[in-house]
């Protein structure tokens, strides 16, 4: 499992806007990295729209709100549009990155759905010179991020 003061792994994933996005083109800038299980689903939903109503809050302590599923970026482009999420989303649809932050369920929902390497519920803090400061790998897919300790950690960054 990655460890606070751990250099953030690198990544370059398909946008749901087209085009790639790499975590190193955000040096100099704090990043809120998020893994969500699935597009389109209750508690990523009201997850990622908890983020996109408090984008200003975020965009204040200098941080980038970045947001990764293994959805396709054409599913994610559709739910980007229908919520109005005012951030990237990311697919990591070949399930690379979320295996280097040790943020994959093997199964998900076992023994209904059977899903295999769906992304775990997590959240990433990633000061500007892309270190680890804030760590948070959730085993309950029904649990949210705990929002003030993001913003805490964005704000002993600053």
């Amino acid at each position: 499992m990655l460890q606070i003061g751990e250099n953030a792994p690198g990544f370059k994933l398909h946008s749901a806007d087209g085009g790639l996005v790499e975590l190193s083109s955000f040096k100099g800038k704090n990043v809120v990295l998020l893994f969500f299980p699935l597009a389109n689903t209750g508690v990523c939903t009201k997850e990622l729209c908890s983020f996109r109503d408090g984008l200003a809050r975020y965009n204040s302590l200098n941080a980038q709100v970045l947001a990764v599923s293994v959805d396709s970026p054409f599913s994610l482009k559709l739910w980007k549009e229908q919520q109005k999420f005012n951030f990237p989303l990311l697919s990591d649809f070949n399930k690379e990155t979320i295996a280097k932050y040790d943020a994959m369920y093997e199964t998900f929902v076992p023994g209904e759905l059977d899903f295999h390497g769906v992304a775990k519920r997590s959240a990433f803090v990633i000061d500007k010179s892309g270190i680890l400061q804030y760590v948070e790998v959730l085993e309950n897919a029904g649990d949210e991020p705990n929002y003030e300790k993001i913003t805490a950690a964005l704000e002993k960054l600053q």
